[in-house]
């Protein structure tokens, strides 16, 4: 659970707004492109215009960190529950429900965690794909990211049976 809850600090760090991101669908997508290195590249490509057909599942050395699975929105990860609850429970992060959504956002502990993580060499070559993830995507919504991810990748993901592993 340690390296998940280190690349979710990361993820709320890097690619959140002032240390929070809101809502579980957008963070979930994120953390999809953080963990399938290929499918960030393709989804990039396609929303800048650049061709990046058929890369997807192609290149072995950006090989699939952690699987998720399809759910009812997406690309999910059952763990992200308990996940978030060990992080909310060190108190390195808060989750607040606002209206239809949880906002995640890092405490002063938590941005302190993230700054130390994000120097370490073991998390360098993460911290930089999520860089170019916040760069891309850090200013789209949740819906904007599932309906981005089911349309690239109809096939993979969007005719996937619920709760089978993406590959």
């Amino acid at each position: 659970m340690e390296f998940h809850a280190a690349r979710l600090l990361l993820l709320i760090n890097i690619c959140g707004v002032a240390g929070r991101i809101d809502g579980l669908t957008k963070m979930a997508k994120l953390d999809f492109f953080a963990r399938y290195p290929d499918f960030f590249e393709v989804a990039a490509d396609k929303l800048t215009g650049k061709s990046g057909e058929g890369r997807a599942g192609e290149n072995k050395e950006n090989a699939v960190e952690s699987a998720m699975v399809r759910h009812h929105y997406g690309p999910w990860d059952k763990r992200y529950y308990h996940v978030l609850a060990h992080l909310e429970g060190r108190g390195l992060i808060t989750v607040t429900k606002m209206k239809n959504t949880y906002r995640l956002a890092l405490t002063d502990l938590g941005k302190q965690r993230a700054k130390a993580l994000s120097s370490a060499q073991a998390f360098a070559e993460l911290v930089q794909r999520m860089r170019g993830i916040k760069k891309i995507f850090g200013g789209k919504s949740g819906t904007f990211l599932k309906n981005h991810i089911y349309k690239v990748f109809e096939k993979e993901v969007g005719r996937r049976p619920m709760g089978k592993v993406i590959t």
